[in-house]
């Protein structure tokens, strides 16, 4: 196969293009997921959140988890951030919200509309439910931990410390509970209402309508509608998000749906791939043929000067040396005679 530089090039081009083309199409049929529709939800008002940490005393005894420790009302446990853990599915943590404000917020799962850790899975471990939580199915996980590293709420943890069969710990949303028709035990445990449990569409009317009424008091905003493609926890605060360690101004696209858009691509490389790669292949080859090839005329060129240098001093050495021995002969031959001259001169 003979492929010249300027035909790879442009073939390379063609490529380039109808690649781009192809993804453009293939990105712009990827629809984003709204969410199962009348899903459960729940509505974190950080301005009456007093940091009791009742909801973490809660969520441990729906879940059979150890007593959180320190146990409230010990502050000792804001002096630094905290994240969930295998035995902590929730943690409060107090934040500064500027202005010698104090805010308190609740971390957990978020419960995306379009969960990462499902879509990373290899195993399907992961399951979007019409109610809303999400769940984890421990017996077909493989323990690669994709879910934990993808997750961009850091809100999953991974047993390590279980040698036999270590498993992925996250906020289950009391899925068990929701279908028993009760609240999740957070929201249960919570006493100043802080925590809403309802439906997601009802809970954000009332953000909503709680914004409206008191705009002084609430950022105009309501964190998880939207972001990364929305999430079944949503969160009212008095301050930036960005002080409360949440995102801000964050795609409202889906982290799947991005990837899906890059991957929608994928059929048409398989299809022009090995056409490319012969491409490549060929030049890349031709190339090391001529590379080798100069290389080759190279190292001949190098060894014909080396061998006529070595040529040239070896003769100058050989005609210095024959130059050296006749003087040295006749030297000798000119000493032998002086001195037989002087033997045969007559003394008077």
């Amino acid at each position: 196969m003979s492929v010249t530089r300027r035909g790879f090039l442009a073939g390379l081009a063609a490529t380039a293009g109808a690649s781009a083309a192809a993804g453009t199409a293939n990105a712009a049929g990827v629809e984003r997921f709204p969410g199962y529709p009348g899903r459960y939800g729940l509505l974190h008002d950080t301005t009456l959140c007093v940091g009791c940490r009742s909801c973490e005393r809660g969520c441990a005894e729906v879940n059979n988890l150890p007593a959180p420790q320190p146990p409230p009302p010990d502050m000792s446990v804001f002096e630094h951030e905290r994240r969930t853990s295998t035995v902590h599915f929730t943690v409060v943590n107090r934040y500064d919200g500027g202005d010698g404000k104090v805010v308190y917020r609740k971390h957990q799962c978020m419960h995306c509309n379009e969960p990462c850790c499902a879509t990373v899975c290899l195993v399907h471990a992961f399951t979007k439910t019409p109610e809303g939580p999400v769940l984890y199915n421990p017996n077909v996980c493989i323990g690669c931990r994709y879910c934990v590293m993808a997750c961009p709420y850091d809100a999953l943890s991974y047993e390590y410390d279980n040698p036999t069969s270590p498993r992925v710990r996250r906020c289950t949303m009391c899925y068990d509970r929701i279908k028993e028709g009760k609240q999740p035990g957070c929201a249960a445990a919570c006493p100043t209402g802080a925590i809403v449990f309802g439906r997601r569409e009802d809970l954000l009317t009332l953000a909503r309508e709680r914004i409206r009424k008191e705009p002084e008091r609430y950022i105009n905003h309501i964190f998880g509608e939207n972001e990364f493609g929305g999430t079944s926890w949503l969160v009212l605060a008095g301050v930036p998000f960005a002080r409360l360690g949440l995102h801000a101004d964050v795609t409202h696209t889906s982290l799947p749906e991005i990837g899906t858009s890059y991957l929608s691509v994928v059929p048409l490389f398989v299809t022009i791939y090995p056409g490319l790669l012969a491409g490549i292949y060929a030049f890349t080859k031709r190339r090391d043929a001529l590379a080798t090839k100069e290389r080759d005329q190279a190292v001949a060129e190098t060894k014909a000067q080396a061998e006529a240098e070595l040529k040239r001093k070896l003769d100058e050495a050989t005609a210095k040396a024959s130059a050296d021995k006749q003087k040295a002969v006749a030297q000798a031959v000119a000493k032998a005679q002086a001195e037989a001259a002087k033997k045969t001169e007559v003394k008077p």
